[in-house]
C-alpha cells in the first residue's frame, strides 16, 4: 500500500506528533508498505539530518502553509506519488493552529483529493480561529472527525468524547501510540559514566522528567515535590530531559518561564539539571541513568503521552498521576505508582518510597518492562493497516 502520512511538524522540528509519524512510517515500511511523510517546508535543516532522514523515511516537505491553500498542495503530492490513502496526524499546535487541514475531508477538497482520508487524533484540543470564536473552534475539530473516512484515537478518554457527539462516527478505532525513543542496549550503556556526565555524585539519587515544560504536564507540582524531598534531607537531583518548549506550541515558553521563577523561589535551582535538546540515543541514555521517572500530568496519565511510553520502554520505575481511564499493563503498586493530580505532597511521598524501597523499585521496573510489550510499533502498524484496509476495499482485495 502507498501511504501518505500528513503532519504539521517533523524532525528536526521538535514535537511528539512528528516523532510519532517518524516511528509509524518506519514500522509501516518494515511491514512491506511504502509510507511517505507529507509535511511543512522549513527554512533551515542541516544536511546531516536530511541525509539520515532520507535513508529512514521518504519525507516530502511541500506544504507552504496549513491554511486552505494546503488543499491543492496535498492533492498535488497525493496524485504525483499515487498514494492509496492519506493519514492525517492531528494535533492543532503542530499545524500552527491553522485549520486548513481540518477541511481536507470536505467535499470541496475531495474534488481534487481522490483517496480515502483517515485521521489520527493525538488530542482533541481546539485550534485558533479568531477572537471570541467560542464553540465554533470545537465544531472545526468535530468537522474533521465526522468527515474523515475513519478515525483513530490513541486513548479511551478521547474515544468516549468522540462517541458522545450528536452525529455519530461510524468508523472509530483506538490504537495507542508507542515510545518514540528506542532504548539503548544495556551492553552499550555505562550508567556511572552517564550519571557523571550530568554532575551526579555517587550517593545522590536521580529523578527524571522527560518532555517539554507544558501546562498539562505538572512542572510546577514537580518542583514543589522536589522542594519537599530536599527539605527531608534526601540527596536527590532532578534531570529535565530533552528540549524545553518544542517547535509548535508558543504557550510552552510562557509556562517554562513560570516554572523557572518557581525554581528560584523554592530555592532548588542547584538540584535541577536541564539537558537541553538531545538526539534519541542521548535521551535514551539519560532515561536509563535515572532512578525514578516522575511524570505528574495535570489531567492524569494517558496513553496519548509519548513521555509515558518512553518511560515504560526503558523499564524505569515510574511515579505518575492517576489516569482518567485504566491503562493496560499499568497497575498501581505493581508496575507504577499513581498519585492524585495536583498533589505535590503525595508526589514527593511516592517518590521517596521508591527511592528508599529497593524491592518496590525492582518490582516496578520488572513489571513495566512487560507492560511496554503491549505498545510496540509492529503492533501499532498492524492495527493501523487494518483500519486503512477497511476504507480502501480495492487494496484489501489485493492483500
Amino acid at each position: 500500500m502507498k501511504i501518505g502520512l500528513i503532519t504539521g511538524e517533523y524532525p528536526p522540528q521538535q514535537g511528539g506528533v512528528g516523532d510519532f509519524t517518524r516511528e509509524l512510517a518506519r514500522a509501516l515500511s518494515a511491514a512491506g508498505h511504502e509510507a511517505q511523510v507529507v509535511t511543512s517546508v522549513i527554512s533551515h535543516q542541516s544536511s546531516a539530518v536530511s541525509e539520515k532522514q532520507a535513508a529512514e523515511v521518504a519525507v516530502r516537505r511541500v506544504i507552504s502553509s496549513w491554511g486552505m491553500r494546503c488543499w491543492g498542495e496535498v492533492a498535488e503530492i497525493a496524485k504525483r506519488q499515487q498514494f492509496e490513502i492519506l493519514n492525517i496526524q492531528y494535533e492543532p499546535a503542530a499545524y500552527a493552529m491553522r485549520v486548513g487541514v481540518n477541511f481536507l475531508p470536505s467535499a470541496w477538497a475531495r474534488r481534487a483529493i481522490k483517496v480515502p482520508i483517515v485521521t489520527t487524533f493525538h488530542d482533541l484540543l481546539v485550534p485558533y480561529l479568531f477572537p471570541k470564536a467560542g464553540p465554533l473552534r470545537r465544531k472545526v475539530v468535530e468537522y474533521l472527525a465526522r468527515h474523515s473516512d475513519a478515525i483513530i484515537v490513541t486513548n479511551d478518554e478521547d474515544r468516549a468524547r468522540l462517541s458522545s457527539l450528536q452525529f455519530p462516527i461510524s468508523s472509530l478505532h483506538t490504537i495507542p501510540i508507542g515510545s518514540n525513543i528506542d532504548p539503548t542496549k544495556l551492553s552499550e550503556f555505562d550508567r556511572d559514566a552517564e550519571r557523571a556526565r550530568w554532575g551526579l555524585r555517587p550517593a545522590e539519587s536521580l529523578l527524571g522528567y522527560f518532555g517539554f515544560l507544558n501546562l498539562s504536564k505538572g512542572g510546577s507540582d514537580l518542583m514543589q515535590a522536589l522542594k519537599t524531598l530536599s527539605a527531608s534531607g534526601l540527596p536527590v537531583k532532578l534531570l529535565l530531559i530533552g528540549g524545553r518548549t518544542g517547535s509548535s506550541d508558543p504557550t510552552n515558553a510562557e509556562y517554562a518561564a513560570q516554572v523557572d521563577q518557581l525554581v528560584e523561589t523554592l530555592g532548588v535551582k542547584d538540584r535541577v539539571i536541564a539537558t537541553g535538546y538531545l538526539g534519541p540515543a542521548d535521551v535514551s541514555r539519560a532515561l536509563l541513568a535515572c532512578d525514578v521517572l516522575v511524570l505528574p500530568y495535570v489531567d492524569g496519565a494517558s496513553l496519548r503521552r509519548g513521555s509515558l511510553h518512553a518511560a515504560m520502554a526503558h523499564g524505569r520505575a515510574i511515579v505518575t498521576t492517576e489516569p482518567p481511564q485504566p491503562i493496560g499493563g499499568l497497575q498501581h503498586e505493581e508496575s507504577v505508582l499513581y498519585v492524585p493530580p495536583r498533589d505535590p505532597q503525595a508526589l514527593a511521598t511516592a517518590v521517596q518510597r521508591v527511592l528508599q524501597d529497593e524491592v518496590l523499585r525492582d518490582r516496578l521496573q520488572s513489571s513495566v518492562n512487560q507492560a511496554a510489550k503491549l505498545y510496540t510499533w509492529d503492533r501499532i502498524a498492524a492495527q493501523t493497516l487494518d483500519v486503512f484496509k477497511q476504507v480502501t476495499p480495492s487494496v484489501a482485495r489485493k492483500a
